[in-house]
């Protein structure tokens, strides 16, 4: 027979297991983007749907309908807040790529939000060819006033794509003057700096990602669409100063949609750097296992524009 004490004991060790697991599986802080009706959205009965690994964290969502951002807060931060965009086609987020680079800003002191914006969907939205760009506005809008609360430097707020994502941060770095959402004005809207990781750029042929062109305007775009979302196209001097990285053997976004955006930042007199490696594929270098890659040449391009001390690492 198990005594009085030895129950006690089994108790509070499958409690103490059980509180281990839930910090586990416990997520990121999160904030919501609107705090009542969400723009351009209408109603639906199915559910996010989200893949978990196997401590409780979130590895990639779609069919989003509650768009938040994930903060990622380090201890000591430098006043320099990333708002993430996530990429996927526009059919998905990845956002166990994102995390990774979440964490390497914050070992450079800077805070981190991932967005999980809307993706494109006729079932979810009035115009689904718009909600991901709202989203992306109301992120800035948000970040910047709760500047105070996360210890950030309100002209410091950039924000960062990689892939499909990277289309979103370059739209929302050449449509700032532009507010996608009829109620809100375009105040603060304009990012105080940019990074495009393999991005895609321009829906031209030649260079488009079709899956992204199709998931976003469809099957026909019109040459009107073309031009709009084609974000070198909408560069002009007041593009925020862009830090670019791609591979040139990369087989799903082609290395000339970041060639084409440098050469119009280049245009317009827009400070820009651009890194172009032989290898990679797509989305390379996101591992916990990388040290030094271009993420370093980015920690550089960081400290030149005073976004983090020069003695950073």
């Amino acid at each position: 027979m198990i005594s009085m004490a030895e129950l006690l004991s089994c108790t509070f060790l499958v409690f103490c297991l059980l509180l281990q697991q839930k910090s586990f599986a416990q997520k990121e802080s999160e904030i919501q983007l609107y705090a009542h009706e969400v723009p351009n959205a209408l109603k639906s009965t199915l559910p996010e749907r989200a893949k978990f690994s196997n401590n409780g964290q979130l590895i990639a969502l779609s069919n989003v309908i509650n768009p938040r951002l994930l903060v990622f807060r380090p201890e000591t931060p430098n006043g320099t807040a990333v708002i993430i965009c996530p990429g996927g086609g526009y059919r998905n987020l990845n956002i166990e790529n994102v995390r990774f680079i979440a964490h390497r800003l914050m070992k450079m002191g800077i805070t981190s939000f991932v967005l999980t914006y809307r993706l494109p969907a006729d079932s979810l939205m009035i115009d689904k060819s718009t909600g991901a760009m709202q989203d992306v506005q109301q992120a800035l809008r948000i970040v910047r006033q709760k500047a105070g609360d996360f210890e950030l430097n309100f002209n410091r707020i950039g924000v960062w794509g990689s892939s499909a994502g990277g289309h979103l941060a370059a739209m929302a770095g050449t449509h700032w003057n532009k507010s996608y959402d009829p109620k809100s004005d375009t105040t603060g809207l304009r990012p105080d700096f940019l990074i495009l990781a393999w991005p895609v750029i321009s829906f031209r042929a030649g260079m488009v990602h079709h899956g992204s062109m199709l998931n976003l305007l469809g099957k026909k775009p019109t040459e009107q669409q073309l031009s709009d979302y084609s974000a070198d196209e909408q560069v002009d001097s007041q593009t925020p100063p862009t830090f670019l990285v791609h591979a040139s053997d990369d087989p799903t976004v082609p290395v000339d949609n970041s060639i084409r955006f440098y050469q119009a930042l280049k245009k317009h007199k827009v400070s820009a750097e651009l890194h172009i490696y032989e290898k990679g594929g797509h989305g390379f270098g996101i591992s916990p296992d990388v040290k030094n890659s271009w993420m370093s040449q980015l920690e550089i391009w960081f400290a030149n524009r005073g976004l983090i001390p020069a003695n950073s690492n």
